[in-house]
Formats: structure tokens, sequence, C-alpha cells
């Protein structure tokens, strides 16, 4: 059993080293253990300092893409480097490395998919309170979404992945992992399971988001933009029915005055309300229809691009095979 830790790095030189050297060396039921470490277009030593530290292995970007597109190339390298677990971890420190052994448990006893570790917010006294509400707030809409009551803290970047669960994350975000992955692994049918993890005091502010109204505007837009690509034809029905509803109300208005006063005598613009809303309704949910037909074919095209991730890793282990001295 093969365990790769990935760690997504921006300019993090002053805690990357820390990190590293906190990583456990060895755990029940792992074989091996290797570390990977992504280079996300660092304008420091990183690099260097990743070499210094002894990572087995190292993916760097000539220019910074952002978090999500660091881990899914994360993601990639780990499969083709023939992990069965993947962890993730942060770069500045910031989980505690002993915890990974609690994360990795519920995979190796099949009871999951993905292990998220739960920093019971509450207990992090480096948070605001307000940050702690909108934090219990986003965590319980993505639970929603992707109707997993397993996850408390969905935006816990601190996770673990099976080699199947990972065949299966396509990110497309350009924002953060965290959210869409839990929404995509719960739309895959994925085992999601949670675990207490602690944490260490935080070195820096985070550089994911500027301002908390920021924070709260991205990952608005990233939760409906996620959950309507999954659930097409949901979503769009749910805004249908609202504009339904609101021509039906105008119409009958228009009609409770047209009897009541033997004529439309300015009641006419309820009307023609009704029927602007009634016609919104139609096409809206016409472009539902439309939309999960793109959904079914987006699914295809994952199933697609899973087979050839498959292949792209039984490839790879067989090219290490053959590169192997004989005896």
């Amino acid at each position: 059993m093969k365990l790769l830790i990935q760690i997504p790095c921006f300019n993090e030189e002053g805690a990357l080293a820390e990190t590293i050297a906190a990583l456990p060396s060895d755990l029940p039921g792992i074989d091996r253990i290797e570390t990977l470490v992504i280079d996300d277009g660092s304008t420091d030593r990183t690099a260097e300092i990743a070499r210094t530290c002894g990572v087995h292995h190292l993916v760097r970007f000539s220019g910074n893409r952002g978090l999500a597109r660091a881990f899914m190339a994360g993601i990639d390298a780990c499969l083709l480097l023939d992990a069965d677990i993947i962890v993730n971890t942060d770069a500045d420190n910031q989980y505690d490395a002993a915890c990974i052994s609690d994360l990795v448990k519920p995979i190796l006893a099949r009871e999951a998919d993905v292990v998220i570790g739960d920093r019971q917010i509450d207990s992090v006294a480096s948070f605001s309170s307000t940050k702690k509400r909108l934090q219990k707030f986003g965590s319980w809409v993505v639970r929603q979404a992707a109707k997993a009551d397993e996850v408390p803290d969905a935006t816990s970047g601190f996770r673990a992945f099976s080699r199947e669960a990972a065949l299966s994350m396509f990110v497309t975000s350009e924002f953060t992992y965290t959210l869409e992955t839990i929404i995509q692994a719960g739309a895959a049918k994925l085992k999601l399971a949670a675990v207490p993890v602690n944490t260490n005091p935080p070195k820096r502010k985070s550089r994911l988001f500027r301002s908390i109204p920021e924070y709260i505007k991205r990952s608005i837009s990233t939760i409906i933009r996620v959950y309507t690509m999954y659930n097409p034809l949901r979503s769009f029905l749910g805004v249908a029915t609202l504009f339904l509803l609101a021509g039906l109300i105008a119409g009958g208005r228009f009609l409770y005055f047209f009897f009541a006063t033997e004529g439309p005598t300015g009641h006419v613009q309820s009307l023609i309300f009704a029927a602007i809303m009634i016609l919104a309704a139609f096409q809206i949910a016409l472009s539902g229809m439309v939309a999960d037909l793109v959904g079914a074919n987006r699914k295809l095209i994952e199933s697609v691009l899973r087979r050839i991730r498959t292949l792209e890793t039984e490839a790879a282990k067989r090219a290490r095979k053959e590169a192997e001295p004989k005896p």
C-alpha cells in the first residue's frame, strides 16, 4: 500500500521545511510513504527548499495557476506514481501532520473513499466569531448540495483520497478545490467521512482571498456553478417554478379584478406581467432540459477521462517495471 502526500505551494520558503519535517515516515497499514510538492510558479526558493528537504517528487509550474490547478496537477502526478492513497495538506504547516494516520484509517478499512479533516471550527482560536459562523454556514450549504451529512468542515484542505476517488476527481474551478470535490464526490456516490484533526497556530494570513466579502462571493458562485453542473434539471426547474408562481399570482390578481369589476379597468399590467413570467418559466424549463442533456454528455466525458487516466497509470507502472534492473 503506497501513500503519497501532496503539498501545493506558492512562495512557501519560510514554512515548507517545517511542514515536510513533520510528515510521518511510516504508518500502520502503509508499505511506502512518498512526498510530492507542487510548486505553483513560486518566485522564491520554494523548489530549492523542497529538493533540499528530500521530497521524492516535484512538479513545477512556470507561472502561478491557482490552488485548484495545483491540486489537480498533484492528483494526476500521484496517480501516475501509482499511489493507493493520496493525502493533501497545506504548505504553511496549518495542519498537524500527526493526524495523517487518522485520515487514512477509514480508507484502509474500506469505510470511505474521501476523508476530510475536521478542524472543529469552534476550537480554532485564530478564527474570528464571524469567520466561524461563515465557515459553519458554508459547510451546511455544501452538505445540502452534496447530500453529505458526514462533512462538518467543507473548506478544510486536509483530506485523503482513495485511488478510486482520485480517478474520479475533475476540478474545473480556478478558485479552490475544497468545495467542488465534495459536491463531485456526492454526485459520484463516493463514500465521504470526516475525522477530527488538530491545527497549528497560523504563520500568515490566507492567500486564497483578500477579504471576507470576496471569499463569500467566490464561494457562493462556486457552489452554485458546481451544483448546477451536476444537477442541471433540478436547478433550472427550481428557478422556473418561482417564475411560474409569480406569473400565476399576477394572473390570479388580474382575474380577480376582472370579475369583481366586470372588466380589466386598469389591471392589464398584471396580465402582461403574468404572461412574461409564464413565458420566462417555460424558457427556463426548456433551458434546464438542454442543460440536462449537456450534463449527460459531461458524465460520458468524465467516464472516458477516467478510463484514459487508468490507462495512463497502468502504462506508467509498466514503464517503471521495465526500467528496473533485471537480476
